[in-house]
């Protein structure tokens, strides 16, 4: 058990993080009133919530992690945040499960592509721009944490790097430059 908390004490800082990209569909839904608000501000709540409580829970914990303990935050990473982005789909649309949000999420996190909503032709404005985002995030968001966001906060961003990237030379040592590289891709990526 103790082998986990300080790995949850980085998904927890990361679940704080998410929880305010939340905020960017609610606001749009505010905006264009499209009924989606209540869903959005909700699961920031729960969202950062429950990230306060992990992160005060496993603060005594914290420790540089090691290249093992790469895989498995990729393996929290993909599970919590596929359940986070799920929440606003399953308590905005009145019929869909929570299995079902979750694949919606996950396809969207993983850019599958893959959908189960009939007509996203017709989707709420702030639910629409959600789905896009997640496909943003999944595609730009591996390379930016690891390699701009994930050192800041003392995680050796390489190691989840090389967890997530299949084919990548475990010898090799990234370029400094990549790190800025992610860092101007994630500001000038729409």
């Amino acid at each position: 058990m103790h082998k986990i908390l300080p790995i949850a004490h980085v998904l927890s800082r990361l679940g704080m993080l998410f929880s305010f990209i939340l905020l960017i569909p609610a606001a749009l839904s505010y905006a264009f009133s499209d009924g989606a608000y209540t869903a959005f501000a909700t699961t920031a709540t729960v969202t950062l919530s429950g990230s306060c409580i992990v992160r005060l829970a496993t603060l005594r914990f914290r420790r540089e992690l090691r290249p093992r303990d790469g895989f498995t935050l990729v393996l929290m990473l993909w599970l919590a945040f596929a359940a986070m982005a799920a929440m606003p789909m399953y308590l905005y649309f009145p019929n869909m499960g929570f299995t079902d949000a979750f694949f919606e999420s996950m396809s969207g996190l993983t850019t599958t592509g893959a959908t189960v909503i009939p007509h996203v032709d017709g989707l709420a404005p702030s639910v629409n721009f959600w789905r896009h985002m997640l496909n943003w995030l999944g595609g730009m968001g591996i390379i930016v944490l690891a390699v701009a966001i994930l050192p800041m906060l003392g995680v050796g961003g390489t190691q989840l790097f090389k967890a997530e990237i299949p084919g990548i030379d475990k010898e090799s040592k990234m370029s400094p430059r990549i790190s800025q590289v992610a860092k101007n891709s994630g500001s000038a990526t729409p």
